[in-house]
């Protein structure tokens, strides 16, 4: 077996604990996948199960607060020890989270000051003798977990956390000796280090995970968290280096970042720890998807081991596939988020590329043959078509896909034209691969008829044709300057300097966003109030980011009308007024439907017929993934 990352593989130790190699699990302690009957509030966190079978380096069990006694309580004890029976289950060495958010047991949230949080929850100043208590029980939970039997702790100290805001001059504006000055300010943080290091002893390591920066205008300066990491690096053994915080969710899009934001978007802090601190062991967090990203960032000595969060949801055996020499195989995350909670506020937690991912209960990790054998025709070799064809491949069906270009992909096969799209673009190239891998027959350069489909004799039917563009009833549109923008890639060089979107929707605000960054000086004309209305909030907030380093490239008309496109230019109409734009091309993006009479023509053929993807509903990728999966899986 060929390993292809020597660095990223390669043992590493800390204290008397060896870690099989450089991949740490993040614990993205989202919503519960496992609950015990006795502890309702309890549990492991998303996708836990799955990620104990792909043989990372660690995983973190989230353990829940000790009894005054210091122990855990009675009901979840059993718990806890089958959580760790199972993160051991393939050499992983197993560690408590340790978290200090300021919560007191009547649920009043305390702040080195006072303040609201965005999401409205009220902070109250702590006092010296709450700060005492909390500090107590935190030595109480550390001294748990080494006694139960944990290999290591790793305490969060980032983000939304007290003891992130203690160091924040912005958020921390006390007046005693807690307050003001840096050494005051890192007083309580240095506490709570040294609590825990006296808990646990000095065989166990201790891994700190923090913030390097905030992103907000109250953040401390990387400089000064540097500064307290230098403080305490006797104390601990590694360092996870996050950035960006929760709830404050403009800066929410650097702690989880979306496709507009980089990729390894703290590998540079890491470096500059590493830099400064050469004996302690320093991890960055963050946009971290693929085994050469990671494989680079270890080899160059930006850091010691990277955690990944989101690509183990998206799959959970990245570390063993990457490991045997199978990274083609991995499952590519999309940094889409919709697995995150904060996201979308709870309206559709999944993955876009697994679904197994929060389903873990109903959706098998290995699929069982079908008991009957049937020959399957997919029409259509996008997202959807692609899954359904895989999915029912795996299940031991004969399946015939129909693809009417020269590769599968759909839309996807435009992504690696757009650098914000490379983790579509690599999904696209994945899903080649595994259709090329499969035993899916493929007919491409073939337009799928009823009677194409109806030669092949097969038993189910997916059609899987996708949606084609809706054309406004606009005076001008079959202008020659006037192109859809969902076919716009195909035709980059015949776009002018001065572009016209019409539509605000996210294909078109990420057309805008590649001109704009390419120079094109570009107007989005969109009838709502707000651009990118059906992406989530977080998605939202990630492409305006972006936008706003090319905000003198892009004007955005909102509430806005195009009432006619004249050959140089587009008259527009806002609460009753008429403005002229100077266009060299107009873009129109003002949504896609569904192909629903050409599927309807498909059906008569076998009793057995399905259709998925846009052509069912226009969605993303998410839906198209997993209808598919879940129709191909029932065959």
């Amino acid at each position: 077996m060929k390993n292809n990352y020597p660095n990223l593989f390669k043992p590493l130790r800390m204290r008397n604990v060896i870690f099989q190699n450089r991949v740490f699990v993040s614990s993205m302690g989202c919503p519960p996948t496992h609950k015990h009957p006795s502890s309702p509030k309890y549990d492991a966190g998303v996708g836990f199960y799955d990620k104990t079978a792909g043989g990372a380096a660690a995983i973190l069990v989230e353990v829940p607060p000790t009894q005054k006694d210091g122990t855990y309580p009675k009901y979840e004890r059993d718990v806890i020890r089958e959580l760790m029976s199972l993160a051991g289950q393939s050499g992983s060495k197993i560690g408590a989270g340790l978290g200090l958010f300021g919560r007191d047991e009547d649920g009043t949230m305390y702040g080195p000051s006072s303040y609201k949080k965005p999401d409205g929850t009220q902070l109250q100043e702590v006092t010296e003798e709450k700060m005492l208590s909390f500090i107590e029980e935190l030595g109480r939970n550390a001294k748990a977990a080494k006694e139960f039997g944990f290999d290591y702790v790793q305490y969060h100290m980032a983000h939304e956390s007290i003891m992130s805001h203690f160091l924040a001059p912005g958020f921390n504006q006390r007046k005693d000796e807690y307050g003001g000055s840096l050494e005051n300010r890192m007083k309580f943080p240095k506490l709570a280090i040294k609590t825990i290091r006296e808990a646990v002893g000095n065989d166990m390591p201790i891994i700190v995970r923090l913030s390097a920066y905030l992103h907000c205008d109250e953040s401390f300066e990387f400089e000064e968290m540097l500064t307290f990491i230098k403080e305490v690096q006797n104390e601990i053994d590694m360092v996870n280096v996050s950035c960006g915080m929760d709830t404050w969710y403009e800066t929410n899009v650097y702690h989880c970042t979306t496709p507009f934001q980089p990729h390894n978007i703290n590998a540079h802090w890491a470096a500059k720890i590493k830099k400064v601190c050469p004996d302690l062991y320093v991890c960055p967090v963050g946009g971290i998807v693929t085994p050469e990203d990671a494989e680079e960032i270890i080899t160059s000595n930006q850091a010691d081991a990277v955690m990944l969060g989101r690509a183990m949801n998206a799959d959970p055996l990245w570390p063993k596939k990457a490991k045997e020499g199978r990274s083609e195989d991995i499952v590519p995350c999309l940094r889409c988020s919709y697995c995150y909670h904060a996201a979308n506020d709870h309206n559709l937690i999944a993955c876009s590329v697994n679904p197994r991912f929060f389903r873990e209960n109903r959706v098998p990790m290995v699929l069982d043959k079908a008991g009957r054998i049937k020959k399957v025709v997919v029409i259509g070799g996008g997202p959807a078509g692609c899954k359904a064809a895989i999915t029912a491949s795996e299940r031991g069906h004969h399946v015939v896909l129909i693809e009417k270009s020269d590769k599968v992909g759909g839309q996807l096969k435009h992504a690696d034209l757009d650098e914000h799209k490379s983790d579509l673009a690599r999904y696209c190239k994945y899903l080649q691969v595994q259709i090329a891998k499969s035993e899916v027959t493929v007919l491409y350069n073939t337009t799928a008829t009823p009677e194409v489909v109806k030669s092949l004799e097969p038993d189910a039917v997916i059609i899987a044709i996708g949606a084609t563009p809706v054309k406004p009833n606009i005076k001008g549109i079959d202008k020659p300057l006037v192109m859809e923008a969902i076919d716009s890639y195909n035709y980059m060089d015949m776009i002018g300097h001065n572009v016209s979107i019409i539509g605000g929707g996210t294909i078109g605000s990420e057309m805008a966003l590649k001109l704009a960054e390419d120079g094109h000086k570009v107007s989005i004309i969109e009838s709502g109030d707000k651009l990118c209305a059906r992406g989530h909030m977080l998605y939202r907030i990630g492409i305006r980011h972006a936008m706003d380093k090319v905000s003198e490239k892009i004007t955005s008309y909102l509430n806005t009308s195009c009432m006619e496109i004249l050959d140089d230019r587009v008259i527009i109409e806002k609460d009753g007024k008429q403005e002229t734009i100077v266009a060299d091309t107009v873009l129109v993006s003002v949504g896609l439907r569904p192909l629903t009479d050409k599927v309807a023509s498909f059906y008569g053929i076998t009793p057995e017929t399905y259709y998925v993807g846009d052509c069912d509903r226009v969605g993303k990728v998410l839906e198209a993934t997993n209808n598919a999966y879940f129709i191909a899986v029932n065959l």
